[in-house]
């Protein structure tokens, strides 16, 4: 969230980053609309309650009965007119807090304009692609042939976008999560195991809420929700927490299942496993210090590439323009993997600087060493890795002219030794 003072003192500000976002900026004049209406309520409410204050010490010291009530009965009416007012400052205070809650992060100095992903800017490209000597078959292809993702069964049993993993295929995918996992806490995070429903305060906390509503799994009945990702649950361990300044960063890890309602264009990543309503993700999460932000930032997206090259799979790395960057995000570098049956690049990690945006909704801050007021921490969040499109990266990129699929050197320990999947 953004903080208020800066909308109340800089508007423009705000309204240049939504239009570089290519949003509607309306928003800010409600936000400022509202503010108005709130602080000229709580003024009249403060000089009300002030003069009730006083008057209720005269009325002590009166001894005419008769003015006593007169005043008694005047301070009555002042207190129905304190009370519809408290009332009414509720209602403004909650317009305001939703108002603020639709308006997204600042975009970074250092983040390019540009209207859509067309325009976002490719740093650089690791690693040789490979050049085979056959046509390299897609994910869509190889699966069913080697018996390993079976569409028709997930349609079967859930529905379109849906799909079952078997044998070899299903421990592949089990093998790069606890291969993430390990390398993620050798590199300095704590593994975390969070549930995968949460309340709706956490993903407020989070971003998600009220933006990415219809794009939540609800369960209405207990109003839980489950998590579209691990940066929800991640950000919710520290909701209303004040941390202490010696223990940051903190640097977390966690795998979850993820489920979102995404809305599929029709034609668009339709085919194969690529985009579907339930996927998983291990996903890094970092607490820190406002001035150490930018050097996690580099860790962390140094970290998501650590994994692709840990894999020998090649990939490059893109900034993300203002149009194309996320609600919460300041600043995002995109991790693509190069699939060689698709003939595209997959976005496998999204490491992004949120700053103090979800700690500021979810109340998240630190107590400086030296004393003084405590201030809100800085989050970062990024994938390392995210499925299937990583297991897509292997199966494309590892087949033989055979059809079978050479397993990764650094998952084989994980496979119970299997070098090659032929089939189940």
């Amino acid at each position: 969230m953004i903080d208020i003072t800066l909308i109340r003192e800089n508007p423009n500000i705000v309204r240049k980053a939504m239009a570089d976002r290519q949003m509607d900026a309306t928003p800010v004049d409600r936000v400022l609309e509202l503010d108005q209406v709130r602080r000229m309520l709580i003024q009249e409410v403060e000089a009300l309650k002030a003069e009730r204050n006083a008057v209720s010490k005269e009325i002590g010291q009166m001894k005419d009965a008769q003015q006593r009530q007169q005043k008694i009965n005047t301070m009555r009416e002042v207190g129905e007119k304190i009370a519809a007012l408290d009332e009414r400052l509720r209602q403004v205070e909650s317009d305001l807090n939703n108002a603020l809650a639709v308006i997204p992060n600042l975009p970074d100095s250092r983040t390019p304009y540009g209207r859509d992903e067309n325009d976002n800017v490719v740093i650089k490209t690791v690693g040789e692609l490979r050049q085979f000597d056959f046509e390299p078959l897609p994910h869509w292809d190889l699966g069913p042939r080697l018996g390993i993702i079976n569409f028709e069964q997930g349609v079967k049993i859930t529905g379109s976008r849906f799909y079952v993993l078997s044998g070899a295929g299903a421990r592949l995918q089990r093998a790069l999560i606890a291969w993430m996992l390990d390398l993620h806490r050798r590199q300095g995070y704590l593994e975390k195991y969070p549930p995968f429903m949460v309340k709706g305060q956490t993903l407020f906390g989070a971003g998600q809420l009220p933006k990415f509503q219809d794009n939540l799994y609800h369960d209405i009945e207990e109003d839980l929700w489950m998590v579209p990702t691990a940066e929800v649950p991640l950000t919710g361990l520290h909701m209303d927490d004040i941390l202490d300044e010696d223990k940051l960063p903190l640097r977390y890890t966690a795998y979850t299942p993820c489920f979102r309602r995404e809305k599929m264009s029709a034609g668009r990543d339709v085919r194969g496993i690529k985009r579907g309503h339930q996927f998983d993700k291990v996903e890094m999460y970092i607490f820190c210090r406002p001035e150490e932000s930018d050097t996690e930032l580099e860790k962390m997206r140094q970290d998501a590439e650590d994994t692709c090259a840990g894999l020998g799979l090649p990939y490059r790395v893109k900034q993300l323009c203002s149009g194309d960057l996320g609600f919460g995000a300041a600043i995002t570098y995109d991790i693509e993997v190069w699939a060689p049956g698709c003939g595209e690049w997959l976005e496998v990690s999204s490491v992004s600087n949120v700053r103090d945006f979800q700690a500021r909704r979810a109340n998240i801050k630190y107590r400086p060493a030296n004393g003084g007021r405590s201030r809100l921490v800085h989050t970062l969040n990024g994938s390392g890795l995210g499925m299937p499109r990583t297991l897509i990266g292997v199966l494309e990129n590892y087949q033989q002219a055979d059809g079978s699929i050479v397993v990764p050197e650094v998952l084989r320990p994980y496979m119970s030794g299997l070098d090659v999947i032929r089939g189940e």
